[in-house]
């Protein structure tokens, strides 16, 4: 075993009282975080003295699942399978909170109250989310932390991004939601919202969630955001004058990557970070066409290419329809290509996902108007301060978080809790 892991393994064994353990085999693994920054993972997985794989290849109960970034030589997760443990003077809580804190603290180099808060807190688990001053931040880090009866720990993890103070542009929260009346009202949409109750659809008025920058009072969209990796905005609608003839032959989707322990322990960059050209994009895009021609012949016009984005060994290429009704969920395509040759490897289409619908009795005639429904929620509307990383400027950002968690049905009138239509 290379020297370098040997000390990894050396210090799981200390750390978490893994004497009646033997290691059963360890891996590495890497992802790109949402700066674009390479992370490399060992992953170390130890059985208990007298157990193997169970027969569908699953580990035994009380399997320990130890991982380091490599990077910065932290724990990231410890894993005791089932909750059950055989370690011996491992780690053990009976402290309460302030020894939760402390331990994690020490293992992560986070700093409590500066980057990290309580979030929720149980008899045998507890759970912190990643803060600024008191101010969550997006995208967000989380810590969890569970122990057994005896106070043994079961589980632990953290994952996420807790930002350094160097990464934060401070500013005073003065927003309120008097100054952002006009862009709530604007938020205020009509959508179809699925009951799979009822096995209909509801034509509900609700807000879509946006961040408004408090220095300036700029929209900046609130985005689900996706793993990391080099992505690059698109916008081009996709037309032709002939289809292709033949069908298009999908090869299997490999995501696995393999990792050398020299890669790992110099951080070699993830090629999942090199910058998307206009080369890049004028090839992906005549692909995507040439794909489009083929599987989708009728549809000249109908998408759109709104993004491109780099993840592990593929170049994915993301389309959404031009034509789609305003529903929660709405048309989108996926498709994969292999970013040297730029040939598409593979694409997955959501159609399935909205064919659920079809047999969804259709909305109710709509009566109420938007400005009618804003009216009926403006007094619910929640605007949370929030710190929003900033891709142009590479560093967080203060903005208020726009919400509203309730709705108005556009046939009655009636305010209900989006939580309810389900």
């Amino acid at each position: 075993m290379d020297s370098r892991i040997q000390t990894f393994v050396d210090q799981a064994q200390r750390t978490f009282g893994l004497g009646n353990y033997y290691l059963h085999q360890h891996s590495l693994w890497r992802d790109v975080n949402h700066f674009n920054e390479t992370n490399y993972r060992l992953c170390l997985e130890w059985f208990p003295n007298g157990t193997e794989s169970d027969e569908d290849g699953s580990n035994p109960e009380g399997t320990a699942i130890i991982e380091y970034n490599v990077n910065t030589e932290k724990l990231e997760s410890a894993i005791f399978v089932m909750g059950e443990t055989f370690a011996q003077d491992g780690i053990t809580f009976n402290g309460g909170t302030e020894e939760v804190i402390k331990w994690i603290e020490q293992e992560t180099g986070l700093k409590y109250n500066e980057q990290f808060q309580l979030h929720n807190e149980t008899e045998n688990e507890i759970e912190f989310s990643a803060m600024i001053e008191g101010i969550p931040v997006s995208p967000s880090g989380y810590i969890e932390v569970k122990w057994n009866g005896k106070g043994q720990l079961t589980f632990f993890s953290v994952h996420g991004e807790f930002p350094t103070g160097d990464q934060v542009i401070r500013e005073t929260y003065n927003l309120s939601l008097e100054q952002a009346e006009h862009t709530a009202k604007e938020q205020v949409k009509r959508i179809g919202f699925p009951s799979f109750e009822q096995k209909k659809l509801f034509a509900v008025y609700a807000v879509e969630e946006i961040y408004i920058r408090n220095k300036d009072q700029m929209i900046k969209p609130f985005e689900m955001l996706q793993d990391g990796g080099t992505s690059k905005k698109v916008n081009r609608i996709l037309e032709w004058d002939k289809p292709i003839s033949g069908d298009f032959e999908r090869k299997e989707i490999d995501l696995q990557e393999e990792i050398t322990v020299d890669e790992a322990f110099s951080c070699t960059p993830s090629p999942t970070t090199r910058p998307i050209t206009e080369e890049d994009e004028k090839k992906c895009v005549e692909a995507v066409e040439r794909l489009l021609r083929q599987e989708y012949p009728e549809d000249s016009g109908k998408w759109r290419v709104t993004n491109l984005h780099r993840d592990k060994k593929y170049l994915i290429a993301t389309l959404r329809t031009e034509q789609h009704e305003t529903r929660v969920f709405e048309r989108k395509l996926s498709i994969l290509l292999e970013p040297n040759t730029m040939d598409v490897v593979n694409y997955i289409d959501n159609q399935f996902m909205l064919e659920m619908y079809d047999s969804f009795e259709a909305p109710d005639e709509v009566t109420v108007t938007q400005d009618e429904a804003y009216e009926k929620l403006k007094d619910l509307f929640e605007l949370q301060p929030f710190y929003v990383y900033d891709d142009e400027q590479k560093q967080y950002i203060l903005c208020g978080k726009l919400d509203c968690h309730h709705g108005v049905n556009a046939k009655t009138g009636e305010v209900v809790l989006l939580d309810d239509l389900g």
